[in-house]
């Protein structure tokens, strides 16, 4: 039996590197689904039987106030900065400033980014696109897919001659073929507070809070910084 989770993509490879740990002390798998937060806001609130999700913690206080998720149950796992990545061996670009982001994106031929509309990282960077004044002049080089590490992996494995990406810290260090440049600069920076709560709908509400507590150890601090947490 594999315990069922919904959570944003920013918390996948935190999951898999505890799931052997939680494996040893419930005996079950994880199962489950990584992806944009609204999206899987939208699921749990559908009614979608789950036992554990980690959402942000905006999301995660409007499912407790909705009767999604046990309030008692609400535990932070961390911060995640929002950051640029490019194809790991290609040149590193200099995005430390709001000037040297600009145009490192200029530069670029194709511009790699998770869900504008349902994803954290996605809705606030097409904010920032706004905001730097170059939305309109990157239009035709948005390649949009359904979370993060999904356009890392794609933008590892594209024919692009200089690509870009911009999703969560977690996702670029998860995913094989990318580096990260570095955090959004100020006042473009965002971190997302990411949050774990046992579901109201699931079965398993022993072996959630069990995953809960692994996320959250303070022996665990280790493994979060090697995830991208903060």
């Amino acid at each position: 039996m594999d315990l069922k989770i919904l959570s944003g993509g920013a918390a996948n490879g935190l999951v898999t590197r505890l799931t052997p740990a939680f494996t040893e002390a419930t005996g079950m798998g994880i199962g489950g689904d990584f992806g944009a937060v609204g999206g899987m806001r939208d699921r749990v609130v559908a009614g979608e039987p789950v036992d554990a999700i980690i959402l942000t913690r905006t999301i995660v206080d409007a499912l407790a106030l909705g009767g999604h998720v046990d309030p008692a149950t609400i535990a932070d796992v961390g911060r995640v900065a929002t950051a640029i990545a490019v194809r790991e061996g290609d040149t590193v670009p200099d995005v430390a400033s709001p000037e040297a982001l600009k145009a490192a994106l200029l530069a670029a031929d194709a511009v790699y980014v998770p869900d504008t509309v349902k994803s954290t990282a996605g809705i606030h960077f097409a904010g920032v696109l706004d905001a730097l004044g170059v939305a309109d002049v990157l239009a035709d080089r948005i390649r949009g897919f359904p979370n993060g590490q999904t356009a890392m992996a794609a933008m590892a494995a594209g024919e692009d001659r200089n690509p870009i990406g911009c999703t969560q810290i977690t996702e670029i260090v998860n995913t094989p073929g990318v580096v990260s440049c570095g955090a959004l600069p100020e006042p473009h920076g965002l971190a997302t507070v990411y949050t774990a709560a046992v579901a109201l709908r699931g079965e398993a509400g022993d072996a959630a809070r069990t995953l809960i507590a692994l996320l959250t150890a303070p022996e665990n601090a280790n493994a979060r910084s090697a995830a991208g947490f903060a």
